[in-house]
């Protein structure tokens, strides 16, 4: 499978929503067919891992990322929810593994400079993303090194809540800020969580780039009309 251009985020569509899919909403037991069947409309591949004791779930891990890589060209964003005391050994499997893209949490404050640096060290673009109790304004000095800035919309790694009524006004607070960067690079602004469609007109207007896409997009009746709606957002 051929790699990535190192350019990818720099090329990702601007006049139009990203269309970022969550592989947690595809059909695990059938992935590569599923991955096969959407390719034609992704723009980047969004994987989930959770350790069970930062966020409830548990999922998902780095040969799972490997084997992705192995059959899809497409970007990867591996979204780390993960503790302190962890965090810095999964920087480095799902590195290791082909991520193009690791978002690290806020939260994660002892170690998220040293988690940074060693994105940067590795070549690999980074992230960083807040739950949905935290205040913007906690990510601010982070900014000026991340490619990406992806905010939650609900409670972190359960599936199939109601979007929380602040995150419109918390997404607009977020490209207040990243307008104020002078950053050698691209950052995007990601919604993920709540994900309706009633809600990614909303989320869309507050200043969203991408939204991240799981059943929305997964379950779509028709995927074309789905998209071909997306897009005109």
């Amino acid at each position: 499978m051929s790699s990535v251009s190192t350019n990818w985020i720099e090329d990702l569509p601007r006049g139009r929503l990203i269309a970022e899919f969550s592989v947690w909403s595809a059909d695990l037991v059938r992935l590569a067919d599923d991955l096969a069947r959407v390719d034609p409309y992704v723009d980047i591949l969004h994987i989930d891992v959770a350790d069970g004791h930062f966020a409830p779930a548990m999922l998902f891990f780095p040969d799972l990322v490997a084997g992705i890589r192995r059959v899809s060209a497409r970007p990867i964003h591996v979204h780390l929810m993960a503790a302190d005391s962890i965090l810095l050994s999964q920087v480095d499997q799902f590195a290791d593994a082909g991520a193009d893209l690791i978002s690290i949490h806020g939260e994660n404050e002892s170690v998220a400079v040293e988690a940074l640096d060693r994105l940067e060290q590795r070549g690999v673009a980074a992230g960083m993303v807040i739950k949905v109790e935290t205040p913007v304004k906690t990510i601010e000095a982070y900014i000026p090194r991340l490619s990406f800035v992806t905010l939650l919309g609900t409670a972190i790694g359960v599936k199939g809540q109601g979007l929380n009524e602040n995150a419109g006004t918390r997404l607009a607070e977020a490209k207040v800020l990243i307008a104020k960067v002078r950053a050698p690079r691209r950052i995007v602004l990601a919604a993920d969580g709540g994900i309706r469609e009633h809600t990614v007109p909303i989320l869309r207007r507050s200043g969203a780039e991408t939204v991240v896409l799981g059943s929305l997009a997964f379950n779509a009746p028709s995927l074309e009309e789905r998209m071909t709606w997306l897009r005109a957002l």
